[in-house]
């Protein structure tokens, strides 16, 4: 990372709580777990420890990107959960701004991917080496220069969203990692989380969470 990691210090926003799982509406800019050096420990995971001591990571969501995220409360709850994003049994809603007007209505992005290792964190669409990814989108409007759409990740692949937007021409506004000139002046990742459906640890009833984007 090139630029000095200094996460928002917001109090935690928690949207559901109960004896298997915590719901946890992540600001943009922190990092989910720790990354390598003192100076990266900071993060949602040790940060949810610290109210809920006994939390274990269930996914993660990239440091930019905002929304929903869940962690398990006991490791029965967290293999359980953990198994269904293995298995895409989780239903994910993401909400991004990205530059340019989109003009289909709806359409899905099927590109493999895999890390550009030079450039690493970065990815890149690799039809040899890549892992299958596919993201299924909807325009929800026009917003000048921009289009704000509905994300559909049927895969969970690192930075998806980002290079599969990337991919069609459209770039998510303010990703520093993707987005150029523009479209890369942003104060943050205009992607966001906005819903997370899953079954329940203890149970399996579904259950569907929800946090608004904030842009």
């Amino acid at each position: 990372m090139t630029e000095a990691y200094d996460p928002p210090q917001t109090p935690l926003d928690v949207l559901h709580e109960d004896a298997q799982l915590i719901v946890i509406n992540k600001p943009s800019g922190l990092l989910s777990v720790p990354g390598k050096g003192d100076h990266l420990a900071d993060c949602l995971l040790t940060r949810v420890q610290a109210a809920f001591p006994q939390a274990l990571l269930v996914h993660r969501l990239d440091r930019d990107t905002s929304g929903v995220m869940v962690f398990a409360q006991t490791p029965h709850a967290q293999r359980h959960l953990s198994m269904q994003f293995e298995k895409r049994q989780t239903r994910k809603t993401y909400v991004a701004r990205v530059w340019g007007r989109v003009n289909d209505k709806t359409g899905t992005v099927d590109l493999p991917l895999i890390v550009d290792w030079p450039n690493r964190p970065r990815q890149m669409v690799c039809h040899e080496t890549g892992k299958p990814a596919v993201t299924d989108w909807r325009v929800v409007k026009h917003e000048g220069e921009s289009t704000r759409m509905r994300l559909f990740p049927k895969t969970g692949r690192s930075h998806q969203l980002r290079v599969h937007m990337l991919a069609i021409g459209h770039p998510i506004l303010g990703d520093p990692f993707y987005a150029e000139g523009p479209a890369r002046e942003f104060t943050r990742l205009m992607l966001h989380s906005e819903e997370l459906r899953l079954k329940h640890p203890e149970g399996g009833v579904s259950m569907k969470f929800r946090a608004t984007a904030d842009f």
